[in-house]
């Protein structure tokens, strides 16, 4: 899998590998029956303390979060590992290790002073070479996923607590950039091997692993050392990799677990069972890929027939059962970065698409085309069919393999699910840029593109122009003709009504502040 954008693997009504998972779990149970056997409440296990029992569907391939990358599994390393910034319910970078940051007057040089005294859990000190550490491994390990992200860093320099980014451009995305998506911070002593930091994670967030098995389950404990331990209230955390989606809602109900992600097949269910069940919000955009570079997408005509043969609403209706929503931008709207003036682009009109599909030359069912999708999805259904009323003739092909062919460009026809990006400008490039890994038609990019994304680079997040420019070059992005967007997926969290309400931070779960009581 490319390792610049982890696309989300399960969707509304199809979680791969669950089954796999819950039957690895059977057999390694006996490892963590002592640790987890008092099941029972909501507030203890036989440890004490209050504790979170996540069932996760996005247990971590990897602990190692240069090589887990900035997909829908941070969330999940967030709990060991911290960074320089973290954001806010407005999406907007606030302090985390770093207490404050400033740029010099050019904009191409940014200062990170972090805070004193603190230490990563195996009593390394957190300063700006731990700091620097990361980010040169981010760069240059051969198996990181983040490489990508950081080409607008050309040197660190490390002096105490105070860490000095020099950039290859002005960008004042850095402090956006820099959160627990992209620079998640181990321990350098432990990251001194990348395999053994994979099997025992040595961070300085809110939790310190205390048992790990691979792919199925952790335990982990508070860390009495995190900079706002006093803000954390739970004192022991239970991940497990979530089995079937009926069994999760079940196991919510038993008390085997009581936080959840959740199908929206299983929504109502969960309601039923007295559950709390709500929609973290988030920048979660699926999207219909093509190669321009390829017949017969190298045809405008026929691209443009796509884009209006798509009903974005039946993958809502169909597939989140309502909590999604449509969506022809990698943004949600009220979002910054949203542009309003492009939301209403190539609405459905199955009619025009059938027209341009006959100016541009092409009768009923002569394009037949191949889809190819890493694993069984019922959204690829429904492009399908979708295609197939205006004349197009889609065959569906399932390929294991697929990311290799995808990220090298060799694809003519796929989708593609992401979970976007802290930075405004990381998930327009990631999307339209001409190395951007969500662009099957790279080297292609949009006429205006590259301009208007180096403006919002120029643009500090706190001028009064930023919003116009960032929706302009949202605008220009949009031009693409390698991707048409269709729904944005929930991040759908079903818990017991003992956890306090979470903050509502775009695309993360934060767990300051949250409160486990008794049932």
């Amino acid at each position: 899998m490319s390792g610049r954008l982890t696309p989300r693997s399960r969707r509304a009504a199809f979680r791969p590998g669950r089954l796999r998972a819950a039957a690895l779990g059977t057999a390694l149970a006996t490892v963590l029956v002592p640790a987890l056997s008092a099941c029972g409440g909501d507030a203890s296990t036989a440890g004490g303390g209050a504790t979170l029992k996540w069932a996760s569907s996005y247990f971590p391939t990897h602990w190692d979060p240069v090589v887990s990358g900035s997909g829908a599994q941070f969330r999940e390393l967030a709990l060991v590992y911290a960074s320089l910034t973290r954001t806010d319910a407005t999406g907007k970078a606030v302090p985390d290790l770093a207490k404050s940051w400033e740029y010099n007057a050019k904009g191409d040089q940014i200062t990170f002073h972090l805070r004193p005294g603190l230490k990563f859990s195996d009593g390394t000190p957190v300063d700006a070479a731990a700091v620097k550490a990361a980010i040169v491994r981010a760069q240059k390990q051969k198996n990181s996923a983040l490489f990508g992200d950081l080409t607008s860093i050309k040197s660190v320099d490390a002096n105490g607590l105070d860490t000095v980014l020099h950039l290859s451009q002005v960008d004042y995305q850095i402090p956006q950039l820099l959160g627990e998506r992209v620079l998640q911070i181990a321990s350098p002593k432990a990251a001194a091997s990348p395999t053994k930091l994979d099997q025992n994670p040595v961070g300085a967030g809110p939790f310190t692993v205390t048992q790990l098995v691979p792919g199925t389950k952790v335990l982990l404990k508070k860390n009495p050392d995190y900079w706002d331990a006093k803000d954390i209230h739970i004192d022991n955390v239970e991940l497990t990799s979530a089995p079937d989606a009926a069994t999760v809602v079940s196991g919510l109900q038993t008390g085997v677990y009581n936080f959840a992600d959740i199908a929206p097949s299983q929504a109502e269910a969960a309601k039923k069972a007295g559950l709390d069940v709500f929609v973290q919000p988030g920048f979660n955009a699926n999207n219909i890929s093509l190669n321009v570079n390829k017949a017969p997408f190298d045809n405008a005509k026929v691209v443009d027939a796509v884009r209006y043969a798509i009903n974005r609403q039946e993958f809502v209706d169909k597939l989140t059962f309502g909590y999604g929503s449509a969506t022809n931008q990698p943004f949600p709207k009220g979002y910054v970065a949203y542009d309003p003036q492009s939301a209403n682009d190539y609405a459905y009109d199955p009619a025009k698409s059938k027209q341009l599909l006959s100016q541009a030359g092409y009768k009923a069912g002569q394009i037949k085309l191949d889809l190819v999708i890493p694993a069984e999805d019922p959204q690829a259904e429904i492009v399908q069919a979708q295609l197939a009323k205006v004349g197009i003739t889609v065959d569906i092909k399932v390929d294991k393999n697929w990311a290799t062919p995808f990220f090298a460009k060799n694809l003519t026809l796929s989708l593609y699910g992401t979970t976007g990006r802290d930075s405004a400008a990381q998930t327009l490039t990631a999307h339209f840029g001409p190395n951007g890994p969500l662009n099957l038609s790279s080297p292609y990019e949009p006429s205006g593109f590259e301009a208007a994304i180096a403006k919002v680079r120029q643009t500090p997040l706190d001028s009064p122009d930023y919003a116009k420019v960032l929706q302009a070059a949202t605008r220009a992005g949009l031009q693409s003709k390698a991707l048409v967007f269709t729904y944005s997926s929930p991040n759908l969290i079903a818990k017991s009504k003992s956890i306090s309400a979470l903050p509502k931070n775009p695309a993360h779960i934060d767990w300051t502040g949250v409160t486990i009581g008794s049932n």
